[in-house]
């Protein structure tokens, strides 16, 4: 009894062991990661790259229209995909009558985060490119990149509303309250979490994207004068920018610091979506 009761602490302590090390991997890569691009980054970052456009005649390294490219996609994005995603969501959840049709959903939306992300660029360059005749341009790079997100932003919306006790629901019912003002003031509140992680994951994914949007939004680094002319025009990102600069003209400083901007953007995205659900957590 004695010896089983060793062999358990010992095993105990050899997982957790193993547990530690794991998490102190994962650490230490990300650490080592972000170490990298801002050690190689940084030092070629200056203030002119940030706020000029490109010039080969002036000799100028600009990256200011490939920053509010990147800012435009990510807001028109996320300002279609988040609500048709967490509505879907919401209804595949909450009041889709047949189970069948909703696991068809669920299964179509998990098949469709896995299609390399070439393919929606290919599929949104025939459709908005060529078959409604936008051209190369912001507009079309939303587009697709709300086609290629949404399927996440479902899927993750929708384990976290399952979360969710079904006795808070009963309890809710119970006491008079109707189905959505249930779902709005106690499902939702409760399921913030996986919300903002859907959210995040969402950013990720835009913001580190760059084979669709060379299909749909284009290349070019032309400052934008108005929000009609951005979205209407030709727009490289800074995942397109990076690439542009790092394999086609062989500056690889400045694919550095251009991937230091692309850390700092990200890590200020991802602390806003945290933020933001805390505090409609709190409210």
């Amino acid at each position: 009894m004695e010896q089983l009761s060793l062999h358990r602490r010992m095993y105990d302590r050899g997982l957790r062991l193993l547990l530690r090390l794991a998490a102190a991997l994962v650490c230490a890569l990300l650490a080592g990661l972000i170490g990298v691009i801002f050690l190689q980054g940084l030092p070629n970052l200056t203030w002119a790259m940030l706020t000029s456009e490109p010039s080969v005649i002036r000799n100028i390294t600009g990256i200011l229209p490939n920053i509010l490219n990147t800012v435009a996609l990510v807001a028109g994005t996320l300002l279609i995909a988040l609500p048709l995603g967490v509505g879907a969501a919401i209804y595949l959840t909450e009041y889709a009558a047949s189970h069948r049709l909703a696991a068809v959903i669920e299964f179509a939306a998990e098949t469709l985060t896995g299609i390399p992300s070439i393919l929606y660029g290919l599929v949104g360059m025939l459709f908005f490119c060529q078959k409604l005749g936008w051209g190369s341009s912001i507009r079309a790079g939303i587009l697709t990149l709300v086609i290629m997100i949404l399927p996440t932003i479902v899927r993750t919306t929708q384990e976290s509303l399952k979360t969710v006790p079904q006795s808070y629901r009963e309890a809710a019912l119970g006491l008079g309250s109707g189905k959505w003002r249930m779902i709005r003031t106690l499902v939702l509140p409760a399921s913030v979490d996986g919300i903002v992680t859907g959210c995040i994951l969402a950013v990720g994914r835009i913001v580190g994207e760059s084979a669709a949007l060379l299909y749909t939004a284009g290349s070019a680094a032309v400052l934008a004068r108005s929000l009609g002319e951005l979205l209407t025009t030709s727009g490289g990102s800074l995942t397109v920018a990076l690439y542009m600069y790092s394999m086609e003209r062989g500056k690889i400083e400045v694919g550095f610091a251009i991937a230091s901007i692309l850390m700092v953007l990200t890590l200020l995205i991802d602390l806003s979506a945290k933020l933001v659900g805390r505090k409609l957590r709190r409210n």
